[in-house]
């Protein structure tokens, strides 16, 4: 996972320790380190927006300070550490929590789901919905994408292949209906939490953006989750941002296809764009394969052989 991002960071804090060694470190310094390090980033789908950050932490750290050659393979890893664990280190959203809270109030949990068609959207919503009933919840499934064909047969064979109920219309009926009647069928049941398919909306589909504002406006979700292919290039940027504007704020992401992705800079993209977190990889395609996500975890074997 992450090969190349890995070894191009890992590569990168020696590369610099060695050139500032035993002398006064400037800001020409700096950009000339980063001359080669940044097309490297740029290939492993990092943002511009995220390498600058990196270069002026580096500046603000380093700029006017001498490192010895015992300290400065230490020193160069702890800021690239500690400029990593800033863009990925993001207080989780508590689902399990969120979740409980809600029962024992009687309410139901609504969680809707966004993302592009063929990101793994509906394959997550079942992992999750697996996961949820193996901690003790009851979880309904929501076909509100009513806009692409076979959507709604696709979650359906992940409800039954699961054991939970699904809550669907006809193809073409209004999605913000299909989430009401959801909700409402889940308060009747005494269900737990409504999990929410929504379609895949291109981000520069105004029309479908809109219809996508309109689901959250009538049925006001208590979390909308983000989930993005991890081998999506530099357009994640654009992607989460957009989708982020169209809800009035994503609560968090899942980064799906991990297992086969060498670069990785998609996942420091997408969390230093938001400022959200990141809350499970994905991992497979089996229900069980989806990870919690663990900032610390990540940035120390992204650096390990630094």
């Amino acid at each position: 996972m992450f090969g190349l991002l890995k070894k191009h960071l890992s590569g990168s804090v020696k590369k610099v320790a060695e050139k500032v060694l035993e002398k006064e470190i400037t800001e020409d310094d700096i950009n000339g380190f980063f001359a080669e390090l940044e097309i490297e980033l740029l290939q492993d789908n990092v943002a511009v927006e995220v390498i600058d950050f990196l270069k002026e932490q580096m500046k603000e750290d380093l700029v006017g300070k001498k490192l010895k050659r015992t300290s400065a393979n230490e020193e160069i890893k702890r800021i690239f550490r500690e400029t990593l664990m800033n863009i990925l280190d993001k207080e989780p959203v508590d689902i399990e929590g969120t979740i409980k809270e809600k029962r024992e109030r009687s309410e139901v949990t609504c969680i809707i789901f966004l993302g592009f068609n063929g990101s793994g959207k509906t394959t997550t919503i079942a992992k999750i919905a697996n996961m949820l009933k193996k901690d003790g919840f009851s979880p309904v499934l929501a076909a509100a994408d009513t806009f692409r064909a076979a959507s709604i047969e696709q979650l359906e064979h992940h409800a039954n292949k699961l054991g939970v109920d699904i809550i669907k219309h006809q193809y073409g009926a209004d999605p913000a209906a299909v989430v009401f009647d959801a909700v409402k069928f889940a308060k009747s049941k005494h269900k737990d939490v409504v999990l929410v398919d929504t379609a895949g909306r291109m981000h520069t589909d105004k029309n479908l953006m809109d219809e996508l504002s309109k689901i959250v406006r009538v049925n006001n979700p208590d979390l909308k989750i983000l989930v993005i292919d991890s081998l999506t290039g530099n357009d994640v940027v654009i992607q989460a941002e957009n989708y982020d504007k169209a809800v009035g704020g994503i609560d968090g992401m899942i980064l799906t296809k991990t297992e086969i992705n060498e670069k990785g800079g998609s996942l420091l993209s997408a969390a230093y764009s938001t400022g959200k977190p990141i809350l499970f990889l994905g991992t497979g395609q089996e229900y069980e394969d989806i990870e919690r996500f663990n900032a610390e975890k990540l940035v120390n074997e992204l650096l390990e052989s630094s």
